[in-house]
């Protein structure tokens, strides 16, 4: 029997015949799909005697029939990794046919479990009770499942055993799948460790709810390493991370512990407008809406409205959201965050600042005592130190003089000069060199706000602040404020602003002004500070920047 070969037109192929009409690709092939001792016929390109098959050449069939061995047992190869696949194949079977066969029942001789949090369950050592979750983490070893499991309160190792862990809908679990464990509460043996340092040994399990395997598995929702713009599509999924979840949790303590100072020093919360029809901080960042035909805004500041009702309140407070419309993605800056605000009356310019050192190093101590909180701010920010009185005060002018002995530039590439805006990364280099908290006082009027009081002993400028902190920068601003009627007509004059607008405000000074004061605190930028971040965009639920509004 005659087989043809040839390269260009032919094709290795079990369903090919080797004829004229249906030739092999490769003579090794040929030899390998016919296995005898057929005649091989190669096509040839010939131009004087015309394009035909000849009989294949003895060398060439020889290096043919080496090549047709190693297909043989490239074949062999492959059917022995079949067999075993389908041998595998049947034992998976078997064992899901085995495991569909048992069944999941609570035992109703157990004492009845007691419904509790996993946070409660740590405490609860040799006694059986019922949590729900979610997934966290899921691993298999033979006969045993681990599972932990988080519920927001904290974190729960479990294992499987015996029957549950054997049972098909056991195999059936995922990441951030929602259960509900019944089982006793163990202590860990020494050595060995847990979160909480205790383990569930379950006796029965309920599956709430599968969350989905395969391409849609949580895991390749939210991988690891993924670009920051994908993560942030996938904010949502992305908080049950262990690192977001935990910065939220201390955000939860520090608002909590700042609450608990305030309540300490006798100042009253409030709520006022997010809709304003005035500005505070400069018309360029300010977020315009159409309010009922009329021109209005997103706030940048409450303090206005704070300051209204000092002499019904007294000592106000606000925690609310404040919008600034800077395009602006430097690693400190949001378009939407939350302000902490307030405004105090009858108080001196040093007042200030002494309140001012009281609210950061007593709040400090309050979230590093917190039960929760403290040990993630360790986990988060390891080598934090907390805040100590007093803080570090340098005037405007001295900062000048401290940059351009240090050779830092400002924003035109020359020495600082008075006058000069000292821009974040002049700031934040002297912050981290310095090393500890500063109050920068003492600004020029005419890089500050219609509002803030000059200084008695130098007009040129105001009693103002910025409270620095290493490794972020400026995260406090504030200053007391004009409490006479012609100083403040004056800085409305300064900027080009129609006082007519602000007759609420003003009427503050005709209606028994009083000294007063205040500030206002990014929640973001304390936070990235306290929890060692290196963006505030970290320290949002849901940031909002230039180009981002969603989800």
């Amino acid at each position: 029997m005659v087989i043809y070969v040839h390269e260009k037109l032919g094709s290795d192929a079990l369903s090919v015949d080797g004829s004229k009409e249906q030739p092999y690709k490769t003579p090794a092939f040929a030899i390998f799909a016919k296995d005898g001792d057929e005649k091989l016929m190669v096509f040839k390109e010939d131009e004087e005697k015309g394009d035909d098959y000849v009989e294949i050449s003895a060398s060439a069939l020889k290096k043919a029939k080496k090549g047709a061995e190693g297909l043989k047992k490239k074949a062999a190869k492959q059917q022995e990794l079949e067999k075993k696949q389908q041998e595998k194949e049947a034992a998976e079977a078997a064992k899901k046919l085995e495991s569909m066969n048992i069944s999941i029942e609570q035992d109703k001789t157990l004492p009845e479990a007691r419904k509790v949090k996993i946070s409660q369950a740590h405490g609860a050592a040799d006694e059986r009770v019922k949590v729900s979750g979610w997934i966290h983490r899921l691993r298999s070893n033979k006969s045993l499942v681990f599972v932990v499991l988080r519920d927001g309160s904290g974190f729960l190792q479990a294992i499987l055993s015996g029957d549950l862990a054997l049972a098909y809908q056991t195999s059936t679990l995922t990441l951030e799948s929602t259960v509900t464990l019944y089982g006793t509460v163990k202590k860990l043996p020494e050595g060995k460790t847990a979160p909480g340092g205790v383990e569930l040994v379950v006796d029965y399990y309920e599956i709430i709810g599968l969350a989905p395997a395969g391409e849609d598995a949580f895991t390749n929702k939210v991988a690891e390493g993924a670009d920051p713009s994908l993560l942030l599509d996938q904010r949502h999924l992305a908080l049950r991370g262990e690192t977001l979840s935990a910065v939220m949790k201390v955000r939860g303590a520090l608002l909590k512990s700042i609450r608990r100072f305030y309540d300490e020093e006798q100042l009253t919360e409030v709520s006022v407008p997010s809709m304003v029809q005035t500005q505070v901080e400069g018309g360029s960042t300010l977020f315009h809406l159409n309010y009922y035909g009329e021109e209005a805004y997103l706030t940048q500041s409450s303090q206005l409205y704070l300051e209204t009702v000092l002499a019904s309140l007294g000592d106000v407070f606000c925690i609310m959201e404040s919008f600034r419309a800077e395009k602006s993605h430097t690693r400190r800056h949001l378009s939407e965050y939350t302000h902490i605000e307030a405004e105090l009356s009858f108080l001196t310019f040093e007042d200030l600042l002494v309140h001012l050192e009281k609210l950061f190093t007593r709040t400090i101590k309050y979230v590093l005592e917190d039960p929760v909180a403290g040990p993630l701010v360790k986990q988060l920010n390891p080598g934090f130190k907390a805040p100590e009185m007093p803080f570090l005060r340098m005037t405007y002018r001295d900062a000048l003089v401290w940059l351009n002995e240090h050779r830092i530039k400002n924003e035109e590439g020359e020495e600082f000069k008075f006058g000069d805006d000292i821009a974040e990364a002049a700031e934040r280099k002297m912050t981290d060199t310095i090393g500890v908290p500063i109050f920068l006082i003492r600004f020029p009027v005419a890089i500050k706000s219609f509002y803030m009081k000059r200084c008695d002993d130098d007009p040129e400028v105001t009693e103002s602040v910025d409270v620095l902190m290493p490794n972020v920068g400026e995260i406090t601003g504030g200053s007391m404020r004009i409490d006479q009627i012609d100083e403040l007509m004056a800085g409305f004059k300064r900027e080009g602003i129609d006082p007519s607008l602000y007759y609420w405000y003003t009427d503050q000074r005709i209606y028994g002004t009083c000294p007063h004061g205040g500030y206002g605190i990014g929640t973001e930028r304390i936070l990235a500070w306290l929890c060692d971040r290196f963006t505030v965009r970290d320290c949002s639920l849901y940031p909002r920047f230039s180009g981002r509004c969603k989800p």
